[in-house]
């Protein structure tokens, strides 16, 4: 997916967007990987059902391009190869904006870079090889021209399309992540020559000298009305003293 404004990472928007299908489909990076799929399709399947005939003394199948069997392999294998690649690639760009890891995203970046540039120069030498071995076929009368043509003809269209693929690929990776403004949280250093912080300075600190309060002494001529006397017995009267009720 490439984004051409907002903030991404790696050509892709930022995770916890939506995903717009007309919008991925039409992006040139999707059209492009599209058609490299369709033209291994093509390279492939051409010479798996006309790439091998019989000779006209001979009993055994022989590839189309000059009788050399390794040219016929060559191809059907980088084209199934790529075939299955593109696939994957396209599943990767689906979810590349889903992924909230930035190195995640950098390792699939270069994922599609590295393959993309090999397969580049792989169709590059399955074209040369083709057209070589096509020029130096003698009689080609009884061989299926057309199919013979269209293979070396989208073999050269392979590497035009995967070429375009590693500039894409390239590109998203000298991206990176330059786009996205990442908060950073940094504390003010301390100022060293004051003994708090400027957030916790006290604002009424006032030092001072320390005097313990003196009490003057109770005075002694003040009745304490709290004390209570000391118990004196009331003797009674020794005899015949009459009882005397208490008066209430």
């Amino acid at each position: 997916m490439e984004e051409t404004g907002g903030a991404s990472a790696y050509g892709a928007s930022l995770a916890g967007g939506g995903f717009d299908f007309y919008k991925f489909v039409r992006q040139p990076q999707t059209i492009v990987r599209i058609l490299s799929w369709i033209f291994a399709l093509v390279v492939f399947a051409t010479i798996t059902t006309e790439g091998y005939v019989n000779p006209v003394h001979s009993a055994e199948v022989k590839c189309i391009f000059n009788h050399n069997d390794s040219a016929c392999h060559y191809a059907i294998g980088i084209g199934v190869i790529a075939f299955l690649a593109c696939v994957a690639f396209l599943v990767l760009d689906v979810y590349l904006p889903f992924m909230s890891n930035a190195q995640e995203r950098k390792y699939a970046v270069m994922a599609d870079l590295a393959f993309s540039g090999a397969w580049c120069f792989l169709w590059m030498v399955c074209f040369c090889l083709l057209a070589s071995q096509w020029a130096k076929t003698l009689d080609v009368t009884v061989l299926p021209q057309d199919a013979a043509r269209a293979t070396v003809a989208f073999s050269f269209f392979s590497i035009a399309t995967w070429g375009i693929l590693t500039y894409f690929a390239f590109i998203r990776f000298r991206r990176g992540v330059n786009d996205v403004t990442i908060p950073t949280y940094t504390e003010q250093p301390q100022d060293q020559h004051t003994p708090y912080p400027a957030t916790y300075a006290p604002t009424s600190y006032n030092p001072t000298t320390y005097t313990p309060t003196t009490y003057n002494s109770y005075p002694s001529s003040v009745p304490d009305m709290h004390r209570q006397p000391p118990f004196t017995p009331n003797p009674q009267s020794q005899g015949n003293a009459e009882y005397q009720p208490p008066n209430y």
